[in-house]
């Protein structure tokens, strides 16, 4: 969940690292750093907070070299400070490492190093891995790299520096957490996101489980862990760096919440034809058989994908009548999870990295099910491990609280159950094209939304001293309350509870009173009588009441305190929408509360350890 970059070529590696570290303070922010080497000695700099404190650091006691590395930092061992920010280094500081992910066996490896006279500045598990290099780098950088990793166990990504080798910059990749190299003009680059370097290439080597990049000034060489040689295809990234950029708006969180008709359209436009209906997957890796055998689907995911999965389940189910269950993906990997041959697991990822997802799928296929991501980064650890991937094309998403991917999940999931309808047999070509057809129509309606934006601006001044919320959904619209809560805790840091309308009796109702405000969704469909009754149930309490609602809804603008309605679209399209205020409501309060809404505290955009 931390960020790594390097460099190594002709120009000053300071400035390019403090560039490149700037694009990735969402993946981590609780310290930074970093290691050149200068004149042939290796010179740190380091600081905790964010990276705007590292850049006095080093505006008090400049550095300048042509090959270094850089981190900004989630912690994980050791609290936020400066002696565990990254880069680390040996006892001689002669070795420097930036780390993401997690070093299993590193109290045992610690215990001996320090038996063996080896002195540990940090509290944090990289630590060990440069004293490990350092036993053997007077008899070559490389060799003693290659050493050290048969002695550590985890899942980790490395970028390593030498005073012993200034010419070279080694780059290293074990399981789960990503890392690229970028082919520049004049040099070469390291990344854990290709967003780090846009602004200097899109031509990327993706580093792939157990391998080594030997990077030095005008060439890349990759090995396996074995040694052996590994050649590499070179993918060209098609993001714009504009894309890393707010537009002028104030935070990226808003920016990519007013992308969403675009990233909505980005999703399905490729993939569908709306003369027949037709939904064509060039990557999912499964044939038409292979879909008729599945008797049952199982979604595993984390955080807001979870929600997602939890509305999938509502369309899959609703329009190819076959069993779906949704699982957290760091529990079912340790449930020993009833899955088989004919069994679809579709994981489901912002970044296609999370480590429990991965794991999780891993879990899947090894019991036989097939296989099926959905991510938002091609090549991901993910959509390279599944039998078949979906792209939700929602672009690069910066701020942490996910927006935009989650409605081109929920974009995703509904041509899904279109697909794998059309190949059971269970949807018509004429129910077909009236299905994508009415997908057309959402991202106009969903401009019709945040064309509305002011009015939500408005509702979070009358609310955004409040110290509890509670989110209340039924049907397809329960995780919608939940992903509303989510959305308001993770960047107001005010307590909110997703929960479904029907069991508010049965616990919940005694929180409500006229402090209380209560985010209902009960736009018109099946269940929406009963949502009535929950309101009322609520009235009856002193609640204060937030009804999100269909356009043209009279009776419940009546009894509710609040209303935002919506556009009248299809029951199984409306969570799209319906996203959208949810999202700029929780925007809205935090920036109220002065809240960091970009960067919330104690959270992280990728989560690549379990």
């Amino acid at each position: 969940m931390c960020g790594i970059v390097g460099y190594i070529g002709q120009r000053d590696a300071v400035p390019i690292l403090m560039d490149c570290l700037k694009r990735l303070e969402y993946r981590g922010y609780d310290s930074a750093g970093i290691g050149v080497i200068q004149d042939g000695r290796l010179e740190i700099r380091r600081s905790e907070g964010k990276i705007a404190n590292l850049e006095r650091v080093l505006q008090k006691d400049p550095i300048r070299g042509q090959v270094g590395v850089a981190h900004t930092r989630w912690a994980t061992h050791g609290k936020p400070s400066n002696e565990n920010a990254h880069p680390h280094r040996d006892c001689s500081g002669s070795v420097a490492v930036v780390h993401n992910g997690i070093i299993e066996n590193h109290f045992a490896l610690k215990k001996a190093l320090q038996a063996e006279g080896h002195r540990f500045e940090s509290e944090t598990d990289t630590e060990v891995i440069s004293h490990l290099v350092e036993q053997g780098v007077a008899q070559g950088f490389e060799s003693a790299t290659r050493k050290a990793l048969t002695q550590i166990k985890g899942a980790y990504a490395l970028g390593i520096i030498s005073q012993m080798a200034p010419e070279r910059l080694l780059a290293v990749r074990n399981g789960g957490p990503p890392l690229v190299v970028g082919i520049g003009k004049d040099g070469f680059f390291l990344a854990s996101d290709i967003a780090a370097i846009l602004n200097y290439t899109r031509e990327v080597l993706v580093l792939e489980n157990r391998e080594i990049a030997i990077l030095s000034r005008d060439a890349a060489r990759i090995i396996s862990f074995d040694g052996l040689a590994v050649e590499k295809t070179v993918t060209r990234i098609g993001w714009d760096a504009a894309a890393v950029e707010k537009n002028g708006l104030p935070h990226f969180m808003l920016k990519e919440i007013y992308e969403q008709p675009r990233t909505i359209e980005d999703t399905f436009r490729d993939v569908v034809n709306s003369k027949t209906g037709e939904v064509c997957f060039p990557e999912v890796g499964l044939t038409r058989s292979e879909l008729q055998r599945i008797t049952r689907v199982s979604m595993i995911a984390c955080g807001t994908s979870w929600h997602s999965a939890l509305v999938g389940k509502y369309v899959l189910e609703a329009l190819c009548r076959i069993p779906v269950e949704v699982d957290v993906a760091s529990e079912f990997r340790y449930r020993s999870p009833i899955v088989d041959q004919t069994t679809l697991t579709i994981a489901i990822s912002q970044s296609g990295e999370t480590a429990d997802t991965l794991g999780a799928l891993r879990e899947a296929k090894g019991k036989g099910s097939k296989t099926l991501a959905i991510c938002n980064v091609v090549d991901s650890s993910m959509s390279r491990e599944a039998d078949g991937v979906i792209y939700t094309r929602a672009g690069i998403e910066i701020a942490v609280a996910s927006t935009k991917t989650f409605t081109s999940q929920l974009v995703a999931l509904y041509l899904l159950a279109i697909y794998l309808g059309q190949a059971r047999g269970t949807i018509s070509s004429q129910r077909a094209r009236g299905l994508v057809k009415e997908l057309m129509q959402v991202p106009q309606l969903a401009e019709k939304v945040l064309i509305r934006n002011p009015q939500l601006v408005e509702l979070a001044r009358s609310f955004y001293d409040c110290s509890n919320f509670l989110y209340l959904g039924r049907g397809i619209n329960y995780p919608l309350a939940l992903e509303g809560a989510l959305k308001l805790k993770e960047i107001s840091y005010i307590h909110a509870e997703g929960y479904p309308a029907g069991e508010m009796k049965h616990g919940p109702i005694a929180l409500i009173d006229k402090r209380m405000p209560v985010v209902v969704i009960a736009p018109q469909g099946c269940l929406y009588e009963k949502m009535v009754g929950n309101i009322e149930e609520v009235k009856a309490r002193n609640g204060m009441v937030i009804a999100l609602v269909s356009e043209g809804d009279e009776e419940v603008a009546a009894k509710a305190d609040y209303v935002f309605d919506l556009p009248r679209i299809s029951e199984l399209l409306l969570p799209i929408l319906l996203a959208l205020p949810l999202q700029l409501l929780a925007h809205h309060i935090a920036v109220f509360r002065n809240c960091d809404v970009d960067q919330p505290r104690n959270l992280a955009k990728s989560v690549t350890v379990e």
